[in-house]
């Protein structure tokens, strides 16, 4: 039965059983402030009675010591005993009425008899035989002379009953409107509860498997006090940060199937090479041993270029998962020396292209990647080479700040277009939209330089600088993990 009960409670909606709650702590206090207001009344009938017969019995002493018996006025229901106590034992006198003593006066004796051994006035409360419940009073109104007079109780118990049937009903009355109209505010109260639950439940009906899913729903409204409005401001956040999440998954997803599909087109142009000078071998192996060398050439060239393609997808798959297996082998270099060695090798690549070594510090040590770092200095000079005409200068520069070691590769070519610069360091991406690799390469160079300077805690960044466009690597000073 008390499980089925909680079991019941349990299912109750929160504003219910706040209601209830308040119910039955509400009835603790109506129960409380009834008894005290009830004990309270029923001691102060009794210390009015018992102030009553102390007044009675002083004006009655009188009429007892002149008249030897109890006469004059006399209060409806009362009764009184004369008792004669000079030996020590109570002697009852003649009453002037036979209806001022009970049929049974065997407790009014007693009375008599605990004044006698008291020395003082007595009160007490007894059930008389066919009578109800009275409040007795013994004194000595003279010298060998006892007075006990008796008031029936049933006045003040039926006052103290009607209070309690007053109490009852109009605790019962003010019980029930509390729950009823507590339970309607609490209602009001937490209905932004509710609004924010009917939220949740719409964002469980969207579908957010699909990789353009967002969730357009927010929780409104400014009822509730400060406290929900912090719940729902938080219930908000999290909602954006989801949102947020959906929208990076969804832009990676992207990127992924345009990664997937640049990487596929990539390697196609020389896997079909590879596959069109193979079948030019098996039908036309006897051709002259001066072509066949050719198609070997072209053959080793395009095994050649697949490689690196395929180099630098592993080492950006390298970079994305660095926990797992780092690419730096880091050590103590000179980043001046690592400069002047790109310099000097890009001077005997590119002899048509002056380069301008800036002057700077004679020196800068850093621990890094040595091989990792030329790596990125000649992917710049390279970048620099291909996208300009011939021609034109080049500019690499040293400089050290406060925090960081700066390296500057720019060139006075044409520039990259404003629309451009926040994808070039996107994998596949080619400012000249081009799919051949006659001119540019497979759109992986910038893509790599920026992973490996990263990976080193630093940054690569694009400028346009008056007629110059700057390619800008930062290393901290610090070590790198």
């Amino acid at each position: 039965m008390i499980a089925r009960l909680r079991h019941a409670y349990g299912r109750l909606r929160l504003g219910t059983r706040l209601a209830l709650g308040l119910g039955a702590l509400s009835l603790v206090v109506f129960a409380v402030v009834g008894t005290a207001l009830t004990t309270y009344m029923r001691n102060y009938l009794s210390d009015q009675l018992d102030a009553q017969l102390g007044l009675a019995q002083v004006a009655q002493s009188k009429s007892i010591a002149e008249q030897g018996t109890l006469q004059g006025k006399k209060y409806y229901r009362w009764y009184y005993a004369v008792y004669d106590v000079s030996d020590g034992t109570p002697v009852l006198r003649r009453p002037e009425e036979s209806t001022d003593l009970p049929q049974d006066i065997a407790d009014v004796t007693a009375v008599a008899r605990a004044q006698i051994a008291a020395g003082t006035e007595v009160l007490r409360t007894e059930h008389l035989t066919g009578q109800g419940e009275y409040r007795l009073r013994a004194c000595e109104v003279e010298p060998g002379v006892v007075l006990v007079s008796g008031a029936p109780l049933d006045d003040i118990e039926n006052t103290v009953r009607r209070l309690v049937t007053v109490q009852v009903v109009t605790f019962g009355l003010a019980l029930l409107a509390l729950v009823v109209f507590g339970r309607r505010t609490l209602r009001r109260g937490l209905k932004p509860l509710s609004d924010m639950a009917h939220t949740a439940h719409g964002i469980a009906s969207h579908d957010l498997t699909e990789s353009a899913a967002r969730l357009p729903v927010r929780a409104d409204g400014r009822d509730g006090g400060p406290e929900v409005a912090e719940l729902r401001t938080a219930f908000n956040t999290m909602l954006d940060h989801i949102d947020d999440a959906l929208a990076v998954r969804a832009e990676a997803e992207q990127r992924l199937r345009r990664f997937v599909a640049d990487a596929s087109h990539e390697l196609r142009t020389p896997l079909m090479s590879v596959r069109g000078y193979a079948d030019l071998f098996q039908y036309a192996a006897a051709n002259a041993p001066g072509e066949r060398d050719r198609h070997l050439a072209r053959l080793r060239a395009e095994a050649a270029r697949m490689g690196v393609l395929l180099d630098d997808l592993l080492l950006l798959a390298r970079l994305d998962a660095a926990e797992v297996d780092a690419p730096l082998r880091p050590q103590d270099a000179d980043l001046v020396e690592l400069a002047e060695e790109a310099a000097a090798a890009f001077r005997a690549g590119h002899p048509e292209r002056p380069l301008t070594l800036a002057p700077g510090p004679a020196s800068v040590k850093l621990r890094l990647d040595p091989h990792r770092i030329r790596q990125v200095l000649d992917n710049l000079l390279t970048n620099a080479a291909v996208h300009t005409p011939a021609g034109t200068s080049v500019s690499l520069a040293v400089s050290v700040t406060s925090d960081a070691a700066l390296v500057r590769v720019a060139d006075a070519g044409p520039g990259i277009p404003a629309a451009d610069r926040d994808r070039v360091f996107d994998r596949f991406y080619r400012v000249d939209k081009a799919r051949s690799r006659d001119r540019g390469g497979s759109g992986l160079g910038l893509s790599v330089a920026r992973g490996l300077v990263e990976a080193h805690g630093g940054s690569l960044g694009l400028e346009r600088e008056e007629g110059l466009t700057v390619f800008t690597v930062g290393l901290p000073l610090r070590a790198a993990h």
